[in-house]
């Protein structure tokens, strides 16, 4: 059994997707209610990364996206603002040079997003030019041919290499659940990911596959917590693909406080929420109105 093997036989995670289900039911029974509170409401806004990552996105359009957050700190100073602006790393220079609000980091996928198909080398590459032009965060895919492949030296080979890429950037792997399926093998790849050197785990792209769900969140979280009680590091987690509404995203965070506990749900360190429909969803809610602002 070798090292990678071992990290997964010693784990104790539960990877029953039955046992999983019950006990998020279970936690939402319990505790969604009480988590919904205007603070918490303000929190979760604080923890978004604005995302636009299309096709269509050019130097104009980026732009103006970004210069909405410009404007949110002044239309709403009262209002905590996004954690993050996420784009495609040959837009980071726009946004560096657009970007007015200091509190707001810069994110960029990088790692030949979405499907991590390339030449490793190609990969590294993408970050270090993303972290050169400015990003503060790179969300990567955790390459999952070879995880499928059971070639978990690579996998984390991999993740360790783009991490060192990142300098003292923040590295956010992408598991993409939706292809993953399973309890056991988001446990795998969760716990792969935190021993490669992740800053974050999430859950998902947004494009090929499903997006993030409450169960995959769970035991992304357990893992979290496991790997913080042997190594004393503190990871964040990341939702991402599908979350849009104000319900939904109050759910990722109960089970995050829930499982992880209140630090890991103090300001946006370690609990974002990838989106680019939520952000208004949750403004309208907080303020009362319906708001289209981003």
């Amino acid at each position: 059994m070798d090292k990678y093997q071992q990290i997964i036989a010693d784990s104790k995670v539960e990877v029953s997707d039955e046992a999983v289900k019950a006990r998020v039911a279970e936690i939402l029974e319990k505790h969604l209610e009480e988590n919904r509170k205007p603070e918490v409401l303000r929190s979760i806004f604080n923890s978004i990364d604005l995302t636009t990552l299309k096709s269509t996105d050019s130097q104009r359009s980026v732009a103006e996206f970004v210069e909405r957050v410009n404007a949110f700190e002044h239309e709403h100073g009262d209002l905590p603002n996004v954690a993050a602006i996420c784009v495609y790393p040959n837009f980071v220079p726009i946004v560096r040079t657009v970007l007015d609000v200091t509190e707001v980091d810069i994110a960029a996928v990088a790692g030949s997003f979405p499907s991590a198909q390339t030449f490793a080398e190609v990969k590294i590459a993408e970050v270090a030019l993303a972290v050169e032009s400015g990003a503060d965060e790179i969300d990567v895919v955790l390459p999952l041919g070879d995880f499928f492949d059971r070639d978990y030296e690579e996998v984390t080979d991999q993740i360790s290499e783009m991490k060192h890429s990142c300098r003292d950037s923040l590295l956010k792997v992408i598991l993409e659940t939706g292809a993953l399926k399973t309890a056991e093998n988001i446990r795998n790849a969760s716990l792969l990911s935190l021993y490669a050197g992740a800053d974050f785990i999430k859950t998902s792209t947004g494009k090929e596959y499903a997006g993030a769900t409450l169960e995959a969140a769970y035991v992304m979280c357990e893992c979290i917590r496991e790997y913080h009680e042997k190594t004393g590091r503190m990871v964040g987690f990341k939702a991402s693909g599908g979350v849009s509404t104000t319900d939904e995203a109050l759910a990722y965070y109960t089970i995050v406080r829930t499982v992880l506990g209140e630090k890991w749900v103090e300001g946006n360190e370690y609990f974002r929420i990838g989106a680019s429909r939520l952000a208004n969803n949750l403004l309208s809610d907080i303020l009362g109105e319906e708001t289209k602002f981003f």
